[in-house]
């Protein structure tokens, strides 16, 4: 700073005005950041952080990366942010809730300037002072306030891709994943847990096509469990869609370069993860005019890999 002050012939409180963009011309502020340039001066973050009380760290704790959506969310979220000045400290919780809350806190303590999170378990009373410590906002699930929320109506898409497979004649229809989602309950309708990897649901599928009487159609709550229904049903022998119909929920780009195409329940990620940080951003600059939630609504995708029951 030092330096600076003698290059530009400013003071050194002029020089860290220019360099944050405050109370000087643009003029200025030009000259003083190429001389920065020139000496390769670069601010100390921490210090910048403990001055200005801000890090630009926004923490991302995604519910399980194992999940090809997720990873198509969190780049979405990282152009969005970076457009902002702000940068993405991304945290996994390998589909663990206890690990989630875990993670949420740790990043808090660290003063991330905010949270932007895919809620495992949002019953836990912790989200509650975690949201209360730093702007929070939470994706698909709603947390306590201070939380705000970008909400997938999730139901309005589960009964898309019910309703499509039931108009096809499917009634013995296994529903895969160990998600929040709620399933009407039917007669013939299984619902079938397991994990979020595509290895998970292949070897669940695979259980089910063995049994005496096996799914006509499989509603993978995610497409990344739909990509391990598909392996299942090869090595089982089963044709899609003559056999067995398969249908996703996230529509990721993979999805239509599937032989055949997978028929799915598509979102706006992109505007989702848009949405997620204006909400954020808002948050943090202590803007509360707008709703706690954004509604995000499903299309469905109708594809190669759902046809009538055999």
């Amino acid at each position: 700073m030092r330096e600076l002050s003698e290059i530009t012939g400013l003071s050194t409180a002029a020089v860290s005005y220019a360099l944050r963009g405050q109370r000087v011309s643009a003029r200025t502020e030009a000259r003083v950041r190429a001389a920065a340039e020139r000496i390769g001066f670069r601010a100390d973050p921490i210090a910048t952080a403990l001055r200005g009380g801000r890090t630009n760290l926004i923490g991302v704790i995604g519910g399980s990366l194992a999940d090809h959506w997720h990873q198509e969310f969190v780049a979405h979220l990282g152009r969005a942010l970076r457009e902002r000045g702000l940068a993405l400290l991304l945290a996994d919780a390998g589909g663990d809730p206890a690990a989630e809350l875990e993670l949420a806190e740790n990043l808090a303590e660290r003063r991330a300037d905010g949270l932007i999170v895919l809620p495992l378990d949002p019953s836990s009373p912790r989200w509650r002072a975690i949201a209360s410590a730093v702007p929070t906002v939470s994706v698909n699930d709603a947390l306590p306030a201070p939380a705000r929320a970008v909400r997938f109506l999730t139901g309005d898409g589960v009964s898309m891709a019910l309703g499509h497979l039931e108009a096809l004649g499917h009634r013995r229809v296994a529903v895969l994943g160990d998600t929040p989602h709620v399933i009407p309950r039917r007669a013939g309708r299984r619902r079938v847990r397991c994990g979020r990897s595509a290895a998970d649901a292949r070897a669940a599928v695979l259980r089910e096509l063995a049994r005496r009487q096996p799914p006509t159609a499989i509603f993978a709550l995610s497409d990344t469990m739909a990509y391990g229904a598909y392996q299942a049903c090869r090595e089982a022998g089963a044709r899609i869609p003559g056999d067995v119909s398969v249908i996703g929920f996230d529509d990721h780009p993979i999805s239509a370069l599937l032989d055949p195409p997978l028929s799915s329940v598509a979102w706006d990620t992109a505007g989702a993860a848009l949405a997620a940080v204006e909400a954020l951003v808002e948050s943090i600059d202590g803007d509360d005019e707008r709703p706690g939630e954004q509604p995000i609504r499903p299309t469905l995708r109708v594809r190669g890999s759902t046809g009538p029951v055999s």
